[in-house]
């Protein structure tokens, strides 16, 4: 790795949420940091690196592309880790992650998809492993805020000898806008099961993404829908909570990191995630159209992506990948994760996550960025192979993240 011409190459720099990446790398590498631009044109390369000002005018540009993995071997060799942009990853980020893994590469990506990750792990889990690269998944808003709030609870429960954790629940509290790349994601993930409908059990099972299936915790149905009174999780709390839409997909990052790490958070660990749906009167009803929302739109589009007709039908509707707010709705959003947890001793603690700026823009180039600069230069444990962010980084970005003004805190309950 020292011999490596990079210490981190951008690939998708030139998409809404690669630029975003680059611009917050400018402000947070350190002097001599190696960082390169990658993508398909290096027009529109040269372009976001005149956008990033003097610091960044010596940034090489590397001309790669996601359906020629010639050109991703050679970027995988010459740097110590990608981080990339380029989704739906179902569609477009395999030959990315074998290149990293055949080259002992390391890598941050931003998937929000369940599918890609199991696919990750059954065809390049091995040689990952066997060469060192670290390939960490949902480098972003999911799911480092779940698995970093599980893993500092955690942390803490050993650290006052309190027991294993028992029941831990995530409450979501947030301002923000979905993006295109979010839900073009969503929709590779509803069209990949409409195609393969045994897909679907990787979907709904919480264990799905679990390293070794013969010690998944046996603790009865674990579900990612919801809708009750918030007061049910902890007394301090106000109002109605619902299904939240992320839910599905971190939850299986925490239980994995559970597993990696060997099982710490105990036998009886059980996790699930909620929104909050706020404290009016109408919050009921604001929850239950939330749950049940999401719900339809999932039915939905599983229907119209049978069909030519229905998936026009959703290009039409839903925003395109690679747009996403301007810059006083990304500067006005804020997200607070509070996750409240019991233990084996009857102690309680609640972890909070909380930053500003829009979560799955602004935040999430900060997660993002640091996950790459915490891979490239931080002494990390030696675990190699598909890796999530607490397994491959948990103390070290929690620090990262905590310098770059992200509160990351836990306290009794």
């Amino acid at each position: 790795m020292a011999a490596r011409e990079f210490d981190i190459a951008l690939f998708g720099a030139t998409g809404f949420v690669g630029k975003l990446t680059a611009h917050y790398l400018v402000e947070a590498a350190p002097a001599g940091a190696r960082i390169a631009l990658a993508g398909r044109s290096l027009e529109k390369l040269a372009a976001v690196r005149a956008e990033l000002g003097p610091l960044a005018a010596e940034w090489p540009l590397v001309q790669a592309d996601s359906t020629d993995q010639e050109s991703l071997n050679a970027l995988a060799a010459r740097t110590k880790v990608v981080v990339t942009t380029v989704g739906p990853y179902l569609r477009y980020g395999f030959p990315l992650v074998q290149a990293c893994a055949e080259n002992g590469t390391h890598y941050a990506d931003l998937t929000g998809e369940a599918l890609f990750i199991r696919d990750c792990i059954d065809r390049f889990g091995d040689k990952a492993a066997e060469t060192g690269a670290k390939i960490v998944n949902s480098c972003g808003f999911d799911s480092i805020p779940s698995d970093l709030s599980v893993y500092q609870l955690y942390k803490r429960s050993v650290a006052d000898n309190t027991g294993e954790l028992t029941d831990v629940t995530l409450v979501a509290f947030l301002k923000g806008g979905m993006s295109g790349g979010t839900i073009d994601s969503i929709r590779a993930l509803v069209e990949a099961v409409a195609e393969e409908p045994a897909k679907a059990s990787v979907m709904a099972h919480p264990y799905s993404l679990s390293p070794d299936k013969s010690m998944d915790p046996d603790v009865g149905r674990q579900s990612d829908q919801a809708l009750s009174r918030a007061s049910d999780i902890d007394p301090s709390l106000d109002g109605w909570v619902a299904t939240f839409i992320m839910g599905a997909h971190n939850t299986k990052i925490v239980r994995r990191s559970n597993g990696l790490l060997g099982w710490p958070y105990g036998k009886n660990f059980r996790y699930k995630e909620v929104m909050s749906a706020g404290s009016s009167a109408a919050s009921p009803l604001v929850a239950a159209g939330i749950a049940g929302g999401i719900v339809a739109t999932m039915a939905t589009g599983a229907v119209l992506s049978r069909v030519p007709l229905g998936r026009k039908l959703i290009d039409r509707i839903v925003p395109a990948p690679g747009t996403g707010p301007d810059e006083k709705a990304r500067r006005n959003g804020w997200f607070t994760m509070r996750t409240f947890a019991h233990t084996t001793s009857g102690a309680k603690y609640k972890c909070t996550f909380a930053g500003k700026g829009d979560p799955g823009y602004q935040a999430t180039a900060v997660m993002l960025g640091q996950a790459g600069l915490c891979l490239a230069f931080d002494d990390l444990p030696e675990l190699a192979g598909i890796l999530t962010p607490a397994s491959a980084m948990g103390d070290a970005l929690t620090e990262r993240l905590r310098a770059a003004d992200i509160t990351i805190e836990v306290t009794p309950a």
